[in-house]
């Protein structure tokens, strides 16, 4: 928390740390795996997973700290919490990867991965092709991309070869956007689903209204869109279906559960 105060008094903008850090992240090769994960070629879509899904469609994160927050969870056994996770309800499982403000790890996903059988997202600042390569040799079955990443000019590589790479190692795209201008131009993108995250990377505030203001007036589009950040409650849930969200990202509000699987259970049958 004193780190969150820290950026704001500064004004330091949180995605280029975010970004420069991803950036020495790759070249630490960090990335450079040399391990499979079983039969990788069977990828399960996420998409389909939420096209498909009866209830509130539920994207369970493993984040194991919050750069706004702090340490949420230890978690000592991933196969039991992604277990837990399945067996709430849960459409699919993020995983954070980038480890310094995330606490995440290329190995979580790994394991994950061999002990569900839902959809994996690899969740991470993605400035790099060999990050889009790993995920595919671990497992994932989609992975994140930030819009503001690209249009801000941060990476050499297009939004356009990013969406391509994924889709050559059959790796579904939820792509990121903040503001209803970012919305308007990724929805002409070929990504597979947009999330619109609640919470503003540049300065870590969360406001559920992001989704409102991003999705009123727009109709259909085409798109699913993943409401994501700051969701803690079935009745969040209700809101954002109602502004025209059609699944859910959710990462610290069950992190913190006591009950991992019944606070799955609780945000699955919101609807």
């Amino acid at each position: 928390m004193r780190r969150l105060r820290s950026l704001r008094e500064n004004m330091v903008d949180f995605l280029e740390i975010l970004v420069k850090d991803a950036l020495e992240t790759v070249r630490s090769g960090y990335y450079n795996i040399n391990f499979k994960v079983g039969n990788v070629s069977t990828k399960v879509s996420l998409r389909g997973s939420i096209i498909n899904c009866m209830h509130a469609p539920i994207i369970a994160e493993v984040k194991p700290v919050s750069p706004s927050h702090g340490r949420l969870r230890q978690i000592t056994d991933i196969a039991k919490l992604a277990g837990e996770i399945e067996d709430g309800g849960a459409v699919g499982i993020s995983v954070l990867t980038e480890p310094k403000h995330f606490g995440g790890s290329l190995t979580s996903l790994a394991d994950v991965k061999r002990h569900v059988k839902l959809p994996v997202l690899m969740k991470d600042i993605i400035v790099d092709p060999i990050q889009i390569n790993a995920a595919a040799n671990i497992g994932a079955d989609a992975i994140l991309l930030i819009y503001s990443v690209f249009k801000r000019g941060y990476v050499e590589y297009s939004l356009k070869d990013f969406i391509n790479l994924a889709h050559s190692k059959c790796l579904e795209v939820l792509l990121e956007v903040h503001t209803k201008g970012e919305f308007l131009s990724a929805i002409e993108a070929d990504a597979d689903l947009i999330g619109v995250n609640n919470r503003d990377l540049s300065t870590l505030n969360v406001d559920l209204n992001t989704t409102r203001d991003v999705l009123f007036g727009v109709g259909a589009c085409g798109k699913i869109i993943v409401s994501e950040s700051g969701i803690r409650s079935a009745e969040d849930i209700r809101i954002l279906r109602s502004y025209g969200a059609r699944a859910f990202l959710i990462g610290s509000a069950i992190m913190l559960a006591d009950n991992v699987k019944g606070k799955i259970r609780e945000l699955v049958l919101a609807l």
